[in-house]
């Protein structure tokens, strides 16, 4: 009986296991989410698209962005800067990154990473930290600190 007992909840326990698995691989995580907004910028930078970079990003006036120059805020006042430091595709280069560090919280998101433009002329780069939120269903990126 204790046998039989013990099967019955291996079998329970190995179909939870299973049911776990499954719908974990349907639904994608928060990690994968994040990533496919790295990667959306990464592909609209290097296509000279400013404004299709910028999706990832808080549109409001408090997303901050740390630079060079100190702190900015607004999603309207980063846009700008790019468009100003960035005036064609030849000056935007092809961005890639490089994640370091990725870890979600809940409904936040820290990254560290690295960044890099291969342009004809020069190879800048720098490294970043990100502060996410999951903003109406959506990751968006509302502090921005790049060197």
């Amino acid at each position: 009986m204790i046998l039989r007992l013990r099967s019955i909840q291996a079998k329970l326990l190995f179909i939870l296991i299973l049911i776990i698995t499954f719908s974990c691989n349907n639904n994608p995580s928060e990690s994968e989410a994040i990533m496919k907004v790295m990667n959306d910028q990464e592909q609209a930078w290097s296509d000279g698209n400013i404004d299709g970079f910028m999706e990832g990003y808080w549109k409001s006036d408090s997303l901050m962005f740390i630079g060079k120059n100190g702190i900015k805020y607004g999603w309207k006042t980063t846009l700008d800067n790019y468009k100003k430091s960035y005036p064609d595709k030849a000056a935007m280069g092809k961005l890639e990154f490089e994640i370091i560090k990725l870890e979600v919280n809940g409904s936040s998101a820290f990254m560290l990473g690295k960044w890099s433009l291969i342009r004809a002329n020069d190879n800048p780069n720098g490294y970043f930290d990100l502060y996410w939120k999951k903003i109406n269903g959506q990751w968006v990126i509302t502090i921005d600190h790049t060197s």
